[in-house]
């Protein structure tokens, strides 16, 4: 197991040990839960995030908000998680390969856009991490990307009397610990909800779809679901989708050094992927067309190739793959990049 993958278990087992301490609260009552609940929304499975005694409230919320558009959490001030995330992009980086860290870094894979992360099992392209409240740790900590710890943070936070003032509004509590900063990432990050796509609309009754959109639904279902499955576009899944057979970046394999995940990466959701290019975990192409022509004639093999992938491709033809890109359109949210809640 590498070093990033044991500084996230530590820091893991530090929140973890922190939480089995009962904090101290007082008699006042704590605000109502605002905005969602873990359940939502109704065509959706269960959440796999339970907040449990992460009480959601609005303050909470808007703390975690706040942290996340602040470069204060970067090493030097430049760097938010927002400038990765954006909300336009669908929190994605919309357009470039690799984002922009610290001090002139670059990241090392796409950053990957930060929705519905209430319902994944893991995080990071290599599923290096399997807790919401610790997922932003990977980009804080990556020295090309925000440098900076925890310890660090919470320093800078301490020093801040407006963060003393929110963190006290949220947590009742007169000083500001690591288990407060993750927590309120995960009440921000935890309800950053897609749910409203011309294809909500459609599997829920509430709208329909032209004839080159549902062609390219019967596709989608055909070729792509099971790796990619509905509502949620993805089954949260490590496959190697047939990208190359010599590896760079051996993907899954760095977290679980088992050569059987060599070249494997998290299936990612494909929601308001119209917005969030370019694609896969290293941002290799550029458009929609030519993921799709990856599928259709690029595949390469190798020892670990997806059994759920076509070896020889899925040979679509060119009306075909109009249509499920059509389809696959169907999937943005245009209320999500708009929404004030988030920004």
């Amino acid at each position: 197991m590498n070093n990033r993958a044991l500084t996230y278990i530590g820091v893991l087992a530090l929140l973890f040990f922190m939480g089995a301490c009962k904090q101290e609260r007082t008699s006042a009552p704590l605000p109502e839960p605002v905005y969602f609940n873990p359940e939502r929304p109704a065509h959706f499975p269960a959440a796999h995030y339970e907040f449990g005694d992460n009480v959601f409230t609005k303050e909470g919320f808007e703390l975690g908000k706040k942290l996340f558009h602040d470069p204060l959490l970067s090493i030097n001030g430049t760097i938010s998680c927002a400038s990765c995330h954006k909300q336009q992009d669908a929190f994605a980086d919309a357009g470039i390969r690799f984002s922009k860290g610290v001090n002139g870094g670059m990241a090392s894979r796409n950053a990957p856009p930060i929705v519905n992360l209430a319902w994944n099992t893991s995080f990071m392209w290599d599923g290096g991490v399997n807790h919401l409240e610790v997922s932003p740790l990977g980009a804080i900590q990556h020295p090309l990307e925000m440098a900076e710890t925890p310890a660090g943070i919470l320093r800078k936070l301490q020093e801040n009397s407006v963060y003393r003032d929110l963190f006290k509004n949220a947590f009742h509590k007169d000083s500001i610990d690591v288990q407060q900063i993750f927590w309120a990432f995960a009440q921000y990050m935890g309800n950053i909800v897609s749910a409203n796509s011309k294809y909500d609309k459609y599997i829920t009754g509430t709208g329909g779809f032209s004839d080159a959109e549902m062609k390219g639904l019967v596709i989608f279902r055909r070729d792509c679901s099971t790796c990619h499955s509905e509502p949620l576009t993805t089954n949260y899944s490590f496959q190697n989708n047939g990208l190359d057979n010599v590896f760079v970046d051996s993907g899954r394999f760095r977290i679980t050094r088992n050569v059987d995940d060599i070249g494997k990466f998290k299936v990612p959701t494909l929601r308001n992927i119209e917005l969030t290019h370019p694609y896969m975990h290293d941002g290799r192409f550029v458009t929609l067309l030519d993921v799709v022509n990856h599928y259709s004639e690029g595949v390469m093999q190798s020892p670990t190739l997806s059994t759920q992938i076509e070896k020889e491709g899925l040979k679509l033809t060119e009306e075909e793959k109009a249509n499920l890109i059509a389809f696959l359109k169907t999937l943005t949210d245009i209320e999500l990049v708009n929404n004030p809640l988030y920004q």
